[in-house]
């Protein structure tokens, strides 16, 4: 059979490679000149700039779907782990450092608050549960029928699950000092909604960064696109790239064409891991979509953000490879971010500075910064606002840092809302897909299958499991099984 899949972020890519090695023809449709979605690296002036991921987390999830088309991540690139992890700056004097190793981080923990390092035991003990049955069960259901969720383990755990109970409230049965509060808090600010509003299910995540750690792919996370890409080939995958899908030919509730570049390409089915709401909106005639531009609209999007790149061209000290600037009130962000919607008055922000691990991205003396503020989804953004935000931002970092960065900077780019949507069709300008709140979760996000058209399936951040790179990748994963399925009945 042949198939088309459009868009080659790494949903797309584990799609294609999931299609491939069964057999199939594969057609994989990239709009933009290089693969990788988000994942895309450029190069400037000698530094290579990741543009979007920074955190590798969980990285069995992707070492297994490495193995599972016979290859290994160690094939295509060396991760190392990071120590420390991060570092949050609540004031400019005494950053907290989090370590690699968890017997250091109970002892932190214990520093910071009396009585936290039980508490860290047995929090963390909660969230392994989660995490095991989380991403090794629920995440790699495909979220169409809720007969999914009625498996023994599941049901058996659906208290210890927590679904339904909140993350923020979930955090502060365990620790009261604001510091640590917040060290668990970040995932969620920055990949999704209010903590408040997340079920606290999602405490996955500190398992996964807090114990299993914190890693980075040497020479940057294009390596991991770079690694997929050669399996993707390995397979037969036909790539096609600087062509946008711009149609899809549909006959007795099939897709039998998609119009790429003005060419027609026949196929049995379809995966589609760009934009979901672009696709619907722009491809699909409205007698075929899913859903309604006002059921869109309500949804719950995770926040955009405002990226610098920068070039420095001398080291910066007392950076480390992560840095959480929480020198302002967390929950005042989180508030112009999801409740008022509008550019915030005090922002938190996070730089990375990759180039303290891997000298391969930075010319020899140099350090390349990757500076991230959380910012709602759907504002206008211009070059005033951008430049007035760019000065809010470095003169907090120049004061932790003790360095006038902006006169040693030998390269700049900003990146923001209108850049996500000119890139990548991003609904709003999106940069992290659709929020993990209660309403958003398992089932009851944006469906993975077409509920009109027989052979259409979708994969990626709008859809299930959800934003980030393991979730997309399983997302590709279950899409490919699924679509397969179908076809074969």
């Amino acid at each position: 059979m042949s198939y088309a899949v459009i868009g080659s972020g790494f949903a797309g890519l584990a799609s294609s490679i999931e299609l491939a090695k069964e057999g199939h023809s594969v057609h994989l449709i990239e709009k933009n000149n290089q693969l990788g979605g988000r994942a895309r690296q450029f190069e400037e002036n000698g530094f290579k700039f990741d543009m979007g991921p920074s955190w590798y987390w969980m990285p069995g999830v992707i070492e297994n779907f490495f193995r599972r088309s016979g290859f290994t991540t160690s094939d295509f690139f060396e991760l190392k782990k990071l120590n420390p992890a991060f570092q949050i700056i609540f004031n400019h004097d005494t950053p907290l450092k989090v370590p690699n190793n968890w017997n250091n981080l109970l002892s932190l923990f214990e520093s910071i608050e009396v009585g936290a390092a039980d508490k860290l035991q047995q929090f963390m003990k909660e969230a392994e549960y989660k995490y095991d049955v989380g991403i090794n069960k629920l995440v790699y259901q495909p979220g169409l029928s809720i007969t999914e969720l009625l498996k023994p383990e599941l049901i058996k755990g659906i208290f210890k699950l927590q679904v339904f109970s909140s993350f923020s409230s979930h955090v502060r049965k365990f620790f009261k000092d604001p510091r640590l509060i917040a060290l668990m808090e970040f995932p969620i600010l920055f990949l999704g909604a209010m903590p408040s509003e997340t079920p606290a299910l999602y405490s996955l995540m500190n398992y996964a960064g807090l114990k299993l750690g914190t890693y980075y792919p040497m020479g940057g996370f294009t390596k991991v696109i770079e690694g997929l890409h050669e399996v993707a080939k390995s397979f037969g995958v036909e790539i096609h790239t600087n062509s946008a899908a711009s149609g899809l030919n549909i006959a007795a509730q099939k897709i039998d064409q998609v119009n790429c570049n003005g060419k027609p390409i026949k196929v049995q089915g379809v995966i589609g891991t760009a934009d979901y709401h672009h696709i619907e909106q722009t491809l699909i005639p409205k007698k075929f979509r899913n859903y309604t531009e006002s059921y869109w609209d309500k949804k719950v999007i995770a926040p955009s953000s405002l990226l610098f790149y920068l070039g420095v061209n001398k080291k910066v000290p007392k950076l480390e490879h992560h840095s959480l600037f929480f020198d302002e009130d967390f929950d005042k962000h989180a508030h112009e971010l999801y409740k008022d919607k509008q550019w915030p008055s005090k922002p938190l922000f996070y730089v990375c500075c990759p180039s303290k691990t891997d000298p391969s991205i930075a010319p020899e003396g140099c350090d390349n910064l990757f500076v991230l503020m959380p910012l709602a989804a759907g504002l206008d953004d211009s070059e005033e606002k951008r430049s007035e935000y760019f000065h809010t931002l470095m003169s907090r970092l120049e004061k932790f840092t003790g360095m006038p960065i902006r006169d040693h900077l030998c390269y700049k780019k900003s990146y923001c809302i209108s850049d996500f949507k000119a890139d990548y069709n991003a609904y709003k300008g999106n940069a992290y897909g659709l929020a993990n709140t209660l309403f958003q979760t398992a089932n009851l996000k944006p469906k993975l299958k077409s509920k009109k058209i027989k052979n259409l399936f979708f994969a990626g951040q709008l859809t299930v499991p959800g934003p980030g790179v393991p979730p997309s990748i399983i997302s590709g994963q279950v899409a490919a099984q699924e679509l397969m399925k179908t076809l074969n009945h």
